[in-house]
């Protein structure tokens, strides 16, 4: 392995992970070993020439052997975020993939175990959180905020001044207008035209957005959570 290049592990084996891949070999800098799966069928076999190495259970003996940098490959946000605490428990630094084709302006931020994919376009004074998803050729206008472990998915567009909470998921094609709010754990359907605010743990769709899940009650939250309510 040349000397100059960062050991790195990808956690998670399908197609984000290909993806991932296929976006560190572009962009270079990383040596990718393999890839880490909690899917036991896929262990020993490979994926894009490079093998599955086993599960999360192997992070502590890779670093041993050099392993120097991680990278979440899983499309589910709270699985992503969860999968980030076992690598930050072992102190393997997160890496960011970013594609060569991604135009990232100077002044836009980047947090840990990003990833940036082909054709994405991050204006100025944007900031972007850790575990964030930025799909294919979607557009990220200036002075957005995006919070930890939001996904936005391919061709998605956000007008300047736009905020997604952590855990947002932001549909393919869809269209967020300026100075817009969307809460943590939402999620907006595919092409679907943002004109408002959209609140936190609801789901809206269509042309012009219009709910059609609102957010738990306190309690069907606490059941969500699994806490029982006193009597």
């Amino acid at each position: 392995m040349p000397a100059n290049l960062a050991q790195t592990v990808i956690l998670g084996a399908g197609g984000h992970g290909r993806v991932i891949l296929d976006i560190l070999t572009a962009a270079g800098g990383h040596q990718v070993i393999g890839f880490l799966d909690s899917d036991p069928s896929l262990a020993g076999r490979r994926i894009d020439g490079l093998p599955v190495l086993g599960d999360a259970g192997l992070l502590p003996k890779l670093k041993q052997n050099g392993l120097n940098g991680a990278i979440v490959a899983i499309g589910d946000n709270g699985v992503r975020r969860a999968f980030v605490r076992t690598i930050e428990a072992h102190d393997i630094p997160l890496i960011n993939a970013v594609h060569p084709s991604a135009q990232i302006a100077t002044t836009a931020r980047l947090g840990r175990n990003v990833v940036v994919a082909a054709g994405c376009c991050v204006c100025a004074h944007a900031q972007i959180g850790d575990s964030v998803i930025l799909n294919t050729g979607c557009i990220i206008d200036h002075e957005c905020m995006i919070g930890t472990a939001a996904h936005i998915c391919p061709g998605a567009r956000l007008a300047g001044h736009v905020t997604v909470e952590s855990g947002a998921f932001i549909g393919i094609g869809a269209t967020i207008i300026q100075n817009v709010r969307i809460g943590f754990e939402s999620m907006i359907g595919a092409g679907a035209v943002v004109l408002q605010d959209v609140a936190p743990m609801s789901t809206v769709v269509g042309v012009p957005a219009r709910e059609i899940k609102s957010a738990p009650s306190s309690a069907e939250f606490a059941a969500l959570i699994g806490v029982t309510r006193a009597h």
